[in-house]
């Protein structure tokens, strides 16, 4: 009968002993279950984390392109984005600081960066915790896909790295297992948890009993673990496959960016009507992301993300051949494939 009953806000506890458990071995956190809040996702977490670090009216550092859910929550909260552009080496700190030295916030996702997929750097991740540590801001690190790397272990979190509690993790597990399951976590600097368990009672009371305890006991017997071993093998074989297609098909008219990891793919295309050509696109069943959709600067890059996650190697090849052919066509360019 508890379970029919309300829960505690911060999170089911045995979860919670679970989740910090995983994120110490797995990710580098350094944390107590009395840290981790259990949250409706991802989304969810970093729309907390906004109320309760940020003042209406204040800047945020946000990655240009990025995920552009972010510029929502901090919009919803009548907070300033300002785009700071990512490069080869994830956000660039220095850039930053140009731009808005006094922000009091910066939202990264330095495992895996969406969409571009760049892995930040040791020496940007120390400038960045500098700057933090400097400004007395805060950061925002999104670490929603990081179980899933082809070439190397996970990499650490930043929240590792963390030696003067600035940093608050977000972590999912709707990216690794299923979207529609809607659990995600926060890991929150101590002094910190009253503020975030006050904002994320008024939100909804608790999260759900029945998806806790469920998940609960699938990490404890071992099945979630198992779960990421087999999946990792699965997209491994998916991003290998679609990269050789794109490299086939679209040679010499897009460029791939990103490290091996994740669930996507960003292709730079700059010729193209990014936007136009998905519309056509979904016409034809095919669903594409334009990369100038992530972008909130004046110069948005032109480009494509391709999610491999839920599309088979079988469906992969005829899926890159139109593209072809969009690209071509949006481009001008004759002779499409």
């Amino acid at each position: 009968m508890k379970a029919l009953q309300y829960g505690d806000p911060q999170g089911f506890a045995p979860l919670r002993e679970l989740i910090a458990q995983y994120v110490r071995l797995s990710r580098g956190v350094r944390c107590e279950p009395s840290q981790v809040l259990v949250t409706s996702g991802s989304q969810q977490g970093l729309d907390i984390a906004t109320r309760v670090l940020l003042d209406p009216g204040v800047e945020a550092w946000v990655e240009d392109p990025g995920y552009w859910l972010v510029r929502h929550a901090l919009q919803a909260h009548r907070c300033t984005a300002v785009p700071v552009p990512v490069d080869g080496e994830g956000l660039d700190v220095a850039a930053g600081v140009r731009l808005a030295r006094k922000a009091r916030a910066a939202f990264v996702a330095p495992s895996h960066q969406y969409p571009l997929g760049v892995t930040m750097s040791a020496a940007r991740r120390l400038q960045l915790l500098a700057w933090a540590q400097r400004e007395g801001a805060w950061i925002v690190e999104d670490d929603y896909d990081s179980e899933y790397r082809y070439d190397s272990r996970p990499i650490t979190a930043l929240h590792g790295l963390d030696d003067h509690a600035r940093v608050v993790y977000v972590g999912t597990f709707s990216k690794v297992m299923f979207p529609s399951l809607r659990l995600g976590y926060l890991i929150v600097p101590p002094d910190l948890v009253e503020r975030f368990l006050a904002v994320r009672q008024a939100m909804d009371l608790c999260p759900s009993h029945a998806m806790q305890s469920t998940m609960a006991e699938f990490m404890r017997e071992g099945h979630f673990a198992r779960h990421i071993r087999r999946m990792r093998v699965l997209y491994a074989s998916r991003r290998a496959a679609l990269v050789a297609f794109v490299e086939r098909e679209l040679s010499g008219r897009v460029t791939l960016m990103g490290d091996p990891a994740g669930m996507h793919i960003a292709l730079l295309a700059p010729a193209c009507n990014d936007a136009a050509i998905a519309v056509r696109a979904l016409r034809e069943g095919l669903l594409l992301s334009p990369l100038s959709a992530s972008c909130s600067g004046p110069s948005p890059l032109r480009g494509f993300v391709l999610g491999f996650g839920n599309t088979s190697e079988a469906r992969m090849e005829a899926a890159v051949k139109r593209l072809g052919k969009l690209v071509d066509e949006g481009s001008g360019v004759s002779g499409s494939r």
